[in-house]
């Protein structure tokens, strides 16, 4: 494995060779985020290259970005809470201040011991959610770390683990869908007990005999537009079509990532809610019936 000091000149030289109208890094925890909550329960480790979070029965804890984005491909490396997780929720997810926010959202339901962990995705726009979709995962998440990534470009998100995607939800202005593209978001996470409702609906109590619950960070890079004093880092950056720092902007899913994602949501979506009709007695959504949408 290369060393963190060899990862982190690599950074450097991106930086230094990329464009001045975008952000692409791989972040150092003290610099790029505050640990907002929980009374020490937060620390970042081993010279800002580690961030864990902690849950025990008087508070969990929590972080969240310096900077907000408009914009970008953010990626963390998360080791979720190992053992009888039961009742909690580790939460990574982007979102803006405003009271008709916007948020993209991973959270993470903790589970049994030997039973799967489930996924929980959705996305927020003008302060609507009810864009739920949960899934298994191929591996255990709690042996070692993976990478949760969400592509946020004008046209698209596309939530992805380990490089592989697990949700698209297009920009469908033209039919009237609200899409996240107005407000800046900071990347959020914590660490917090919701034994009422995350394992089996709330079934599942917490056993704090099992605590300190811990999730683990490391590896946060970013390619993004990062919105500062009211104007976007990239407000003149015209999209990239192939290799350039901010291909990211335009980006698609190919036909390969096309069928990885079709993989997914076959094998191991576990709920969807454009195919919840009682949910919905007046009609799906319209982004549920909408040609080649996920």
């Amino acid at each position: 494995m290369a060393s963190f000091s060899l990862i982190r000149s690599s950074c450097l030289l991106v930086v230094i060779m990329a464009s001045s109208l975008m952000l692409a890094f791989a972040g150092n925890f003290y610099q790029d985020f505050d640990l907002t909550w929980g009374d020490g329960r937060a620390q970042i480790l081993n010279n800002g290259e580690l961030l864990t979070l902690s849950l025990d029965k008087a508070s969990g804890s929590g972080f969240n970005s310096k900077n907000e984005y408009l914009f970008g491909k953010i990626d963390m490396q998360l080791k979720l809470v190992s053992g009888n997780s039961a009742g909690t929720v580790t939460a990574y997810y982007l979102r803006s201040e405003e009271s008709l926010w916007d948020e993209i959202d991973f959270e993470f339901l903790g589970n049994l011991s030997g039973d799967p962990y489930i996924v929980h995705t959705n996305i927020f726009s003008q302060g609507k959610g009810n864009r739920e979709q949960q899934f298994y995962l191929w591996f255990d998440p709690t042996a070692d770390f993976h990478t949760y990534s969400i592509l946020w470009n004008p046209q698209r998100i596309i939530l992805s683990v380990d490089g592989t995607p697990i949700r698209e939800f297009k920009n469908l202005e033209s039919i009237g869908v609200p899409f996240p593209k107005n407000q800046s978001m900071k990347i959020h996470s914590s660490l917090w007990n919701a034994d009422d409702w995350a394992t089996r609906g709330g079934l599942v109590k917490t056993d704090w005999t099992q605590a300190p619950f811990t999730a683990s960070y490391r590896n946060f890079n970013a390619s993004a537009c990062v919105w500062s004093s009211g104007a976007s880092s990239c407000s003149s950056t015209s999209p990239s079509t192939s290799s350039g720092s901010n291909a990211w902007l335009s980006e698609q899913m190919d036909s390969t990532s096309q069928e990885r994602l079709q993989w997914v949501q076959k094998n191991y979506m576990i709920y969807n809610y454009c195919t919840d009709t009682k949910r919905f007695p007046q009609g799906l959504p319209p982004e549920c019936t909408a040609t080649n949408t996920s």
